[in-house]
């Protein structure tokens, strides 16, 4: 055949995962990206929204605008999407908890540009189980959160029947720490739960709970091994289509087929020799286009600087490019699925399934995946995987270039400039996000929202779909904090379990940590108790991968170890390290709030009166804050490129000495 007649496969849903500042901000890139041949929209939204506060709630101080757009209510909406008509676009919004509200939002601003809601075509993140389990934006427990989960589920394939209602989401577990066979394992299972608990709401006919199988869609991570990757997403495929077939009775094959959408691993990128990401990110996309049997339908790229901090325009393009390249240049879509017959592939894949089916039945011998959350079984499960994983980039068996191997560079120019290779957010962001808010307040019907909210108040409590009533809120000009607060009240809040109480891993110890071991016991001594480490988890972000992991080193070292997971207020901070008598405070801030969330708790501490007690922090940090924040009093700023967690634990030792009057050195 000529390449003249060679018929290829249309290419995937190319996507960006963005948005930062404002709506209109977002809007303008939202718009760019399009413009250079994005096909389809991935928005991330800011911790408040994905928390449920408006942005003047004091837990949003710091963090609005961070990480992604802060949505409000339905203005900030429309402006998010001017110009873009969403009768024809392809929208992934990355939202869980708050999923139901955003998605309500998106339908009346489709309403105001005259789309048929049941016109709409995209995704709803939607999977609240892996929140309690990675990336901690949940707010209600497990049982109302899968119930919000499936009123939002049944409202969509009844009424937005092209929508994907939940992503099944094994991201977030590889970056908590899952193995490829956990993160079969545990995504399968939070499926089932999600399925099951549909079927038994009694919503949906039994026999259209076929449409609810093939609407269920799921969101994958892609590691740098990309060979295993590559077979577990054809493993993935064939266990859904099994499960699908045997478990709900689907007989369509179309309904059975495996449709994800995939942001490559973004927990390897690293500080050190940023450059080195880039072709880190072209390999991990190979795992997810190789095989034409697993190929993904959507794919958005992480930017090479994002360990760094936040990406701009120019560096989201070159992700995009990335992806075009692929597709238009290589003949990578003109042949069928080229690993077919492989022994090699097959023996893999098959290896995975196994392994993922005997992972499966001890979740289910746990109680399965929402009880699993409750016990805290899988969380201990990712924190001792994740453990494992660090000691072995800590001894060297596993080598990452630039951080533990090959660590000699040049300086690199991408990170050269005042920018540093980074955008940084305009401080006056979030007082105008705040301004803006108070005045769409001002100017709305009360009487209106307060029936609205009343409506929402009965269907909560009622137990009927939480989205009519949402919808409504949403077209009155009900806020993202007022239709939460409503929901808190009739369902509470929730604390999920750190995973830090973990069989401390037989991995032999090395003389580093022996080191370290010796001088937190011999300072203890000549302080007359054991050093004691408070590990602060401030404000919204709930990324606790490192801080479970400095608990779990810490108290590896021999520090006792005060932890009490994500989302501390700096008051509940500087209480705790008052209260417990710690030696040192760790915070973890991976959201860019450092700077306020820092300001406010050495003004807590003061108050409090333990001014004294040395303050340490970890996270993406850029170097210019470093420096301030240094400059403010706090004794060590840590970034990523500080891998070696024997050295963290000394330089704490050296502080809590310093601190204390006694030689630093000894």
């Amino acid at each position: 055949m000529s390449q003249a007649t060679v018929k290829r496969d249309h290419p995937w849903l190319m996507r960006t995962y963005s948005g930062h500042s404002s709506a209109r901000a977002s809007n303008e890139l939202y718009r760019t990206n399009l413009s250079r041949g994005q096909t389809g929209l991935s928005v991330a939204f800011d911790l408040p929204t994905q928390t449920g506060y408006d942005s003047d709630h004091p837990l949003a101080r710091g963090e609005v605008g961070k990480v992604g757009v802060p949505i409000n209510h339905i203005g900030d909406m429309e402006a998010l999407f001017d110009q873009i008509p969403l009768g024809q676009m392809n929208t992934s919004m990355t939202i869980n908890a708050t999923a139901p509200w955003l998605l309500a939002l998106y339908i009346a601003v489709a309403e105001r540009q005259g789309v048929d809601p049941a016109a709409l075509q995209g995704t709803t993140q939607n999977d609240v189980l892996k929140e309690f389990l990675s990336r901690g934006t949940y707010i209600f427990p497990p049982q109302p959160s899968v119930r919000l989960t499936t009123d939002l589920i049944t409202y969509t394939v009844q009424h937005i029947p092209k929508w994907n209602p939940t992503n099944i989401c094994s991201y977030h577990l590889q970056e908590a720490g899952a193995t490829p066979t956990q993160e079969l394992a545990f995504a399968l299972s939070t499926a089932t739960a999600i399925l099951d608990a549909v079927r038994d709401s009694g919503q949906i006919p039994a026999e259209r709970f076929p449409a609810v199988v093939g609407r269920i869609s799921f969101f994958v991570n892609a590691g740098i091994r990309f060979v295993e990757e590559t077979c577990k997403l054809r493993a993935f495929g064939r266990m859904w289509d099994t499960l699908a077939r045997e478990r709900y009775g689907v007989s369509d094959p179309k309904q059975r087929l495996f449709r994800y959408g995939v942001q490559v691993n973004s927990l390897g990128l690293t500080e050190s020799q940023p450059e080195n990401n880039v072709q880190r990110i072209v390999l991990e996309m190979l795992a997810v286009t190789l095989s034409k049997n697993a190929r993904a339908r959507a794919i958005q790229l992480p930017a090479w600087n994002e360990a760094l901090g936040l990406p701009r325009p120019w560096d989201q393009q070159w992700a995009l490019r990335m992806q075009q390249v692929l597709a238009l240049e290589t003949d990578l879509l003109e042949y069928g699925d080229v690993l077919d017959g492989s022994p090699v592939i097959e023996a893999k894949v098959q290896e995975l399934i196994d392994g993922a089916l005997a992972e499966i039945a001890q979740v289910d011998a746990h109680g399965g995946m929402v009880a699993c959350i409750d016990n805290g079984y899988v969380k201990r499960e990712l924190v001792q995987s994740h453990t494992r994983r660090m000691r072995n980039i800590e001894s060297g068996e596993l080598q990452i270039v630039g951080v533990n191997c090959y660590q000699e560079s040049a300086e690199s120019p991408l990170t050269a400039g005042e920018e540093s290779g980074i955008m940084k957010v305009d401080e006056r962001a979030e007082r105008e996000q705040i301004a803006s808010l108070q005045a769409f307040r001002a100017q709305r019907d009360s009487t209106k929202v307060a029936q609205a909210l009343q409506q929402l108040r009965s269907a909560a409590a009622g137990g009927s779909n939480i989205m009519p009533p949402s919808i409504e809120c949403a077209r009155a000009g009900v806020t993202t904090g007022e239709w939460s607060a409503v929901l808190r009240e009739v369902f509470g809040e929730y604390r999920a379990p750190t995973g830090i109480d973990i069989a401390p891993l037989n991995l032999a110890g090395s003389d580093a940590l022996e080191q370290v071991r010796a001088r937190v016991r011999c300072t203890g001594e000549e302080l007359g108790r054991p050093l004691r480490l408070l590990i602060g988890k401030p404000g919204l972000d709930g990324h606790s991968n490192g801080a479970e992991q400095i608990a779990v080193k810490g108290r590896d070292a021999g520090f006792e170890i005060v932890y009490e997971g994500i989302r501390l207020t700096p008051a509940q901070i500087a209480r705790a390290a008052q209260e417990e008598g710690v030696h040192l405070i760790g915070l973890s801030v991976l959201s860019g709030s450092h700077l306020e969330l820092v300001e406010d708790i050495l003004s807590e501490m003061k108050t409090a009166g333990i001014a004294d007690i040395p303050l340490v922090i970890g996270g993406i940090i850029p170097a210019e804050d470093a420096r301030r924040l240094q400059a403010q009093g706090l004794k060590a700023v840590f970034t990523p490129k500080d891998i070696d967690m024997n050295v963290i634990m000394d330089t704490m030792v050296t502080i809590i000495r310093a601190a204390n009057g006694l030689d630093p050195a000894a």
